[in-house]
C-alpha cells in the first residue's frame, strides 16, 4: 500500500496482495470492471481489515466524474458523488481510481478527513474546493489547518488529451505547469490533474508545505492499475482515510 504523511490512518491501494486473476490481478477493489464479485468482495474485506473495519464501515461512493461531496453517516453508502467527509472514526471514507487522481485530507485540529475522486471533469468541476469548502461549513475546519495528500494517478508526461480537454482546464485557470502541447502529436496536448488539484487547494487557502504527492504515475508504474495503459481492461484500486480524534 502506498501511504503518506497524514497523521491519522491513510493509503491507497496498490494492485498486489489479492485474489483476483487475469487482467484485474490481483488486489482488484472494483465491482465494476468484469471480475468476478465474490473474488472482488474478498478483496474488499482484505482492505477494510488493514485499517481494522468490516467491509459494512466502508463508505464508497458512486462516482460520477462531478463535484458532489457526500458526508459519512449522513448519506447512504453508495451514494452518487465524488468526495466524501467525516470526523468519525468509525468510517472509511474510500475512494476508486485507475487513473484519476486521489486526493486524501485531514484537519489535525478537529480530527475531520476528506477522500476526494478527481478525475479531469471533477477537477475542472471544482471538487477539490468543494471538499474543502464542505469541510469548513460541516465541521469547522480551516483551510489553512488542512494537510493533503496526493495518491497514484495518471501524470501529464502519460496523459494525452484532445483539445476540449485543454480548453476545459483553461476555463478551469490551469497553471501554465498543468497543461502543455503535446510535442509529438499536433492538435493534441498533455495534462496533469494533480499540477491542478494542487493550484486548486492554494487557493483555496491550503498551506504549499501542506501538499504532499506520492509521485506515482499509474500509467509508468507496474505495481499500479491503469485504465489508459490497459485499455480499460484492468482493476480499480482505493484510496481510503479514517478519521482519528484530534490529540
Amino acid at each position: 500500500m502506498l501511504r503518506g504523511p497524514l497523521r491519522v490512518p491513510h493509503g491507497m491501494s496498490l494492485r498486489a496482495g489479492g485474489f483476483s486473476r487475469g487482467p484485474f490481478a490481483t488486489l482488484n477493489l472494483g465491482l465494476s470492471v468484469g471480475d468476478d464479485p465474490v473474488t472482488v468482495r474478498a478483496n474488499r474485506e482484505r482492505f477494510a481489515a488493514s485499517f481494522g473495519l468490516p467491509l459494512e464501515r466502508v463508505m464508497r461512493l458512486d462516482q460520477v466524474h462531478g463535484a458532489a461531496v457526500r458526508v459519512a453517516g449522513v448519506d447512504p453508502i453508495g451514494a452518487e458523488g465524488d468526495a466524501v467527509i467525516s470526523d468519525d472514526p468509525a468510517w472509511l471514507l474510500v475512494v476508486s481510481a485507475a487513473d484519476c487522481l486521489p486526493v486524501l485530507l485531514h484537519d489535525p485540529v478537529t480530527g475531520a478527513v476528506a477522500a476526494v475522486h478527481a478525475g479531469w471533469r471533477g477537477a475542472v468541476a471544482g471538487v477539490v474546493p468543494a471538499t474543502v469548502a464542505a469541510l469548513g461549513e460541516r465541521f469547522g475546519s480551516a483551510a489553512a489547518d488542512l494537510h493533503a495528500w496526493f495518491g497514484a494517478a495518471i501524470r501529464g508526461p502519460r496523459y494525452q488529451v484532445g483539445p476540449e480537454v485543454a480548453a476545459a482546464f483553461e476555463r478551469a485557470e490551469a497553471p501554465v505547469a498543468a497543461l502543455w502541447t503535446d510535442p509529438d502529436e499536433p492538435g493534441r496536448y498533455r495534462a496533469d490533474v494533480a499540477t491542478l488539484a494542487r493550484a486548486q487547494l492554494l487557493r483555496a487557502g491550503l498551506a504549499s508545505a501542506h501538499v504532499q504527492d506520492a509521485g506515482v504515475c499509474t500509467s509508468a508504474d507496474p505495481r499500479c492499475f491503469s485504465h489508459r495503459r490497459d485499455a480499460g481492461r484492468t482493476g480499480r484500486h482505493w484510496a481510503a482515510i479514517q478519521a482519528r480524534a484530534p490529540a
